[in-house]
């Protein structure tokens, strides 16, 4: 137990210590030149400043190179950071969560985006409500955001995961899901608008989407803890980056779509629908996510959240601490320089 503990205490001081470089204003070294940094990522519209960013060069001028790696089964992306191919990643806290949990020591340091309407349980038309889905067929990834929809939407009709008949799947197999037979599926854009776009049987509906529970499913940008204190400027450098790509895509919002449209293979036009279900937080709200709150604007109630979720699913033992999910030290730099 004394080892155990002598252990925690030691990688809080190596990360206290590392961020101590943050919080020291003009003396905080400058990351590296073109020091290259990769990112885990999977096809979602709410990273869009963030392949804007990689396409025009914007953080080359932080002294940063960032490479975004795409994954399309997001739960291999632990995977990937524990082997130290990837240095970072960005996606929904409830991934975060699951980790810390499990006594892995990840941070997130910033919070991106959240579903107001992009991530949605999709069902044949047949399927009227979320009642109508008791005893049948719902296909959607257990260990990923969309497990969290589907419970959260069950609760609201008073039922729980045990009363459908769940089917494991990938999000972007979801429409192959449906397609064979499933009654419901839940996944995000661009699968959903995929789902709505079959023509099979009397055609799909969303009965359920996030937008009913905005900031429930939060995008994050996280880094190892061990990464953040050996490399705090590296972990600016990145931010200070999206933020320049989150300004060129509200300057630019033509050309940004364009870049956005030819990194998923899609259309302009199906760009700009699929971003009217995201909202990508700005500068100015970003702390308020570290701090307690009622809404599921807050780390705090979306982690509790989130963790009751995984202790249900038996995906955890025991909910972490929130504040051993999270530093705030570099968004709480961003508003002091406001």
């Amino acid at each position: 137990m004394l080892a155990k503990l002598a252990h925690g205490l030691r990688k809080a001081s190596i990360l206290a210590a590392g961020l101590a470089g943050v919080l020291a204003g003009a003396g905080v070294p400058q990351a590296r030149a073109e020091e290259s940094v990769t990112l885990a990522t999977v096809a979602w519209i709410g990273y869009a400043p963030f392949y804007v960013a990689v396409e025009k060069n914007l953080f080359s001028k932080h002294g940063v190179k960032v490479e975004l790696k795409d994954f399309a089964d997001p739960a291999l992306i632990p995977a990937a950071l524990a082997s130290g191919g990837i240095q970072g990643a960005m996606y929904t806290y409830d991934q975060v969560i699951n980790l810390v949990a499990n006594g892995n020591d990840y941070r997130v340091v910033m919070p991106i985006d959240y579903s107001n309407g992009a991530d949605a349980i999709i069902a044949s038309k047949s399927v009227k409500s979320l009642a109508d889905l008791k005893g049948k067929k719902v296909a959607y990834p257990f260990a990923t955001c969309d497990n969290l929809l589907v419970a959260y939407a069950l609760k609201s009709a008073g039922l729980t995961e045990a009363d459908v008949e769940g089917i494991d799947t990938t999000p972007e197999n979801v429409p192959a899901a449906l397609a064979a037979g499933a009654s419901a599926g839940a996944t995000y854009e661009p699968n959903v608008s995929k789902s709505l776009k079959l023509e099979v049987g009397d055609g799909f509906h969303a009965i359920y989407t996030s937008a009913t529970a905005p900031g429930l499913i939060t995008d994050v940008l996280y880094f190892p803890a061990d990464f953040i204190a050996k490399k705090p400027a590296t972990v600016e450098a990145v931010i200070n980056g999206y933020i320049d790509g989150m300004k060129f895509l509200k300057e630019n919002p033509e050309e940004a779509y364009a870049i956005v449209a030819k990194y998923f293979s899609t259309t302009v036009e199906d760009v700009k629908e699929q971003a009217k279900g995201v909202y990508n937080v700005p500068v100015s709200e970003m702390a308020g996510y570290f701090g307690p709150r009622d809404d599921a604007k807050s780390f705090y109630t979306t982690g509790n959240l989130i963790a009751e979720v995984l202790m249900a699913r038996k995906q955890i033992t025991a909910a972490p601490k929130v504040e051993d999910t999270f530093t705030k030290v570099f968004v709480d730099k961003l508003a002091a320089a406001k």
